[in-house]
């Protein structure tokens, strides 16, 4: 398959030029004191999972993890609402409720999003099944690491995906750490990939950090599911650059590591290769990084000034099934 347009590939690299802005500015916040509630999870050094997303089209829905801020981004998701989610406001794309762990975003296709560890390919089953039901032509893509990879639900998901030839992608990030276990400590193999041949399953695995790889094969695989042809399972070797959430230093990782693939960074990679190329200008570049920086900016102003949700807001989006007055559930 040919590489994206011009077009999709500058689309591409704003996205993740914008991922790192906001992801780094979530960083400076935690750091400088109490600002965000709870643990902040992000995806330094995997911003080329984007193109992965880029690749989807309008309709097709996508199921994150807790390490869900590229994603969702990539999908279109307002920054300042997002920012403010992840501030616990009212403002926030889920009212203060969700906060970084559990963000869903409808308006752009994304459906749901859990950080209980393998939860997402199970959710991610039921949205490509209603999607076959309804011949809609879309499918759903989602997104898990390689920890979650051992989980039972993720081959539960998996098999059962394969079994009824469902449209869906299940698009593994291999960042080399589960926690702060190596992927030689709790993968048997090292790879996840081979996994999906016990189902039936087309599988293929590409450099996590080239932009333009991922989008060639997630575009494939896509189509592949979109024809009926059932599920695929796509490994994206990347690396985790920062620890598992903002509270962890990293102690257990060799600098040297770190600095192996902090020169295989996937920005740098793709700003080169885009500059080499002719395919965009240093100064546009530039303006790609002001616009990230200003977008950021207004997004944690409008964060920092929006209210807290009101203690009545967590009765509100709760469903529970009601019986009638002396029925209880074992009754006919």
């Amino acid at each position: 398959m040919k590489l994206p347009t011009k077009e999709q590939r500058l689309r591409i690299l704003r996205s993740m030029i914008l991922v790192r802005a906001f992801e780094d500015r979530i960083t400076a916040i935690v750091q400088g004191g109490d600002r965000v509630p709870g643990i902040q999870i992000l995806a330094t050094g995997q911003e080329a999972a984007v193109a992965a997303v880029h690749a989807l089209g309008e309709q097709d829905v996508v199921v994150s993890n807790h390490r869900s801020h590229a994603h969702i981004l990539a999908r279109g998701a307002d920054p300042q609402t997002l920012m403010a989610e992840i501030m616990g406001k009212a403002t926030g794309v889920n009212g203060g409720r969700s906060g970084t762990l559990h963000l869903i975003v409808p308006e752009v296709r994304a459906l749901m999003t859990s950080t209980v560890v393998g939860a997402g390919p199970p959710m991610a089953v039921g949205a490509a099944f209603a999607q076959q039901y309804r011949n809609e032509g879309a499918i759903t893509a989602v997104f898990f690491g390689d920890g979650a990879a051992a989980e039972g639900s993720v081959h539960e998901a998996m098999n059962l995906a394969a079994v009824w030839k469902l449209p869906i992608l299940f698009v593994c990030e291999n960042n080399r750490w589960a926690g702060a276990q190596s992927v030689q400590a709790h993968c048997a193999g090292g790879e996840i990939v081979p996994r999906a041949a016990a189902y039936g399953m087309s599988s293929e695995k590409v450099d996590g950090n080239d932009a333009d790889a991922v989008y060639r094969v997630t575009a494939r695989l896509a189509a592949r599911a979109r024809k009926g042809e059932g599920p695929s399972l796509l490994e994206l070797r990347t690396y985790r650059m920062h620890g598992h959430s903002e509270a962890d230093g990293q102690l257990y990782v060799d600098p040297q590591e770190l600095e192996e693939w902090a020169r295989r960074d996937p920005i740098q990679r793709y700003v080169a290769r885009l500059l080499e190329e002719g395919t965009c200008l240093p100064a546009e570049v530039e303006t790609f990084r002001e616009t990230a920086a200003a977008m950021v900016n207004d997004a944690v102003t409008f964060a920092e000034n929006s209210p807290d949700p009101l203690p009545e807001a967590a009765l509100e989006h709760v469903w529970s099934w009601s019986f009638p007055h002396g029925a209880s559930s074992g009754e006919g």
